[in-house]
């Protein structure tokens, strides 16, 4: 699947049917390649690729992620197909493993070993498919063995809450040929109170979750700097922000890293679209 530079990331959760067909005319008017959306508590994720593969007709729809514990790899695999059958190839198939909370808490299931759990489904997924042939599939990878497992048995990695030291190390691990498209939470908010009052609050659901933190930790930010909300050397990498310039210049350092596809997410104050689509469009040339 040809992949373009730059997309964007966004939690579909908070709009309606019509808000997100709204967001795809902008983000697809704005000349951007590709839209990513997770799979939480709201919207069921094949059928959310549906609704905004209908209300798109260039953008490349990436699940970013689908919870593997939602569906079995048989109807992961048969919605991969159907979705890009009748949508002339534009939906790939990003999957992870998700959180303890969210997969027992929520789902009531077993939480099994990620890497493990991550390899069965894969070849599920791979199961009878030709020799020499890929389908459309990254899997949500941050550690080093999550990484090696994407390489060699899908497409690539859509690593999420990373910085572009762990960009170049993923990169590094994939090896070339491989799809490394990384998230990067961005504000245009030159006030840094503003900025990072919003960085911390968008960042709070993330920090609870061992996961991140373990990959933050091996990134080099110490339990201290995850502490109280985050410290500023944090927040700040965590969520670009400053004027267009500045931003674009981080999100820059993701692709100097060995990116081949950087997907922003706008960060604003709760019900701002407008914020949101001022951004997408100050940010399109990046």
């Amino acid at each position: 699947m040809a992949l373009g530079r730059l997309g964007v990331w966004y939690s579909t959760d908070k709009l309606n049917g019509s808000q997100l067909g709204e967001l795809m005319k902008t983000v697809e008017g704005n000349g951007y390649s590709a839209f990513w959306y997770p799979e939480s508590r709201g919207y069921e994720s094949m059928s959310l690729a549906t609704h905004l593969l209908s209300k798109s007709s260039k953008l490349t729809i990436g699940s970013s992620i689908a919870n593997i514990y939602a569906r079995d790899s048989y109807t992961a695999k048969r919605a991969l197909v159907s979705l890009n059958d009748w949508y002339d190839g534009r939906f790939i198939l990003g999957l992870g493993v998700s959180h303890i909370p969210m997969v027992e808490g929520v789902r009531g299931h077993h939480y099994d070993k990620p890497i493990p759990a991550m390899r069965a489904y894969l070849d599920g997924i791979n199961k009878d498919v030709p020799a020499g042939e890929e389908l459309p599939v990254v899997v949500a990878a941050l550690g080093p063995k999550m990484l090696a497992l994407s390489g060699e048995k899908s497409q690539g990695a859509v690593p999420y809450n990373v910085t572009p030291r762990h960009t170049k190390q993923a990169a590094a691990i994939l090896g070339p040929d491989k799809i490394l498209a990384v998230e990067q939470k961005v504000t245009i908010e030159t006030d840094a109170h503003r900025a990072r009052t919003l960085g911390r609050k968008e960042l709070a659901r993330y920090m609870v979750l061992p996961n991140y933190r373990n990959n933050w930790l091996r990134e080099g930010f110490t339990e201290a700097d995850l502490a109280n909300g985050g410290s500023d050397r944090f927040i700040d990498a965590m969520c670009l922000w400053g004027d267009a310039d500045t931003v674009k210049k981080g999100l820059r350092a993701h692709f100097e890293a060995g990116a081949t596809h950087v997907c922003l997410q706008p960060v604003h104050a709760d019900g701002d679209f407008a914020a949101r689509d001022r951004m997408l469009a100050a940010l399109a040339d990046t």
